[in-house]
């Protein structure tokens, strides 16, 4: 299961201070697949960072007793002068998997080719994604996090993300955030909204599909 409560994140800006998250609560159970639904700049981002530790949250608590991924297709946590052929190995080590039996797959799935082994600072962001996407799938987590879009490249390699992903780890818990509505309810098995810091749970998606277009609507 993860937890969080109360999770407050507030931002120090020439302004004055950011409240970007206020008393988020939310639980996710083992294979269950969430949705969080918000209008580009609502905090989705900054909850993702926290629920994988990539941040720590102002106040409140968050726990976690299931391993947790990292946002798929975010690269940005590779070492860029070491080769993607590297952070591969490095990340297979901190992780304690293998990574001699992992390098098979990546090279195949993220179909760098040559520059597997090349500087990943010398990659463009859709090869640093790709690389990003086939090493988080050689990580068996509990929970994978997916912030707005985790299939890169051409339509055929958005379905070979598909399949690796929601076919081939279909029992796995999710927590995508997302402003698109038709990929929530495509992928998820609830959805919550994240509106003016709020987390915002709903009965059924359908009430939050209703009011996730009220909102926007207001705001636009």
């Amino acid at each position: 299961m993860i937890s969080l409560n109360s999770v407050n994140k507030v931002y120090p800006t020439r302004s004055g201070p950011v409240h970007v998250l206020k008393d988020v609560n939310l639980t996710v159970d083992s294979g269950e697949r969430i949705g969080i639904l918000g209008r580009n700049g609502a905090g989705k981002s900054t909850m993702i960072r926290l629920i994988s530790g990539a941040e720590l949250p102002t106040s409140g608590r968050i726990d976690c007793d299931m391993s947790v991924s990292w946002p798929l297709a975010f690269g940005g946590a590779f070492q860029g002068s070491l080769t993607g052929y590297d952070n591969l190995r490095f990340i297979c080590r901190v992780y304690g998997v293998d990574p001699d039996d992992k390098v098979a797959f990546v090279e195949e799935f993220s179909e760098l080719g040559i520059y597997l082994r090349e500087p990943v600072k010398t990659y463009s962001s859709g090869m640093r994604a790709r690389l990003a996407f086939a090493i988080s799938m050689v990580i068996e987590f509990d929970c994978f996090l997916i912030d707005e879009i985790v299939a890169v490249g051409d339509a055929r390699f958005h379905e070979k993300c598909h399949h690796e992903l929601f076919e081939k780890r279909g029992d796995r818990a999710m927590i995508i955030v997302s402003h698109d509505a038709t990929y929530i309810r495509d992928h998820c098995t609830r959805a919550t909204v994240l509106a003016n810091g709020t987390l915002h749970h709903h009965a059924s998606m359908d009430e939050a599909f209703e009011f996730y277009h009220q909102s926007t609507a207001v705001a636009a």
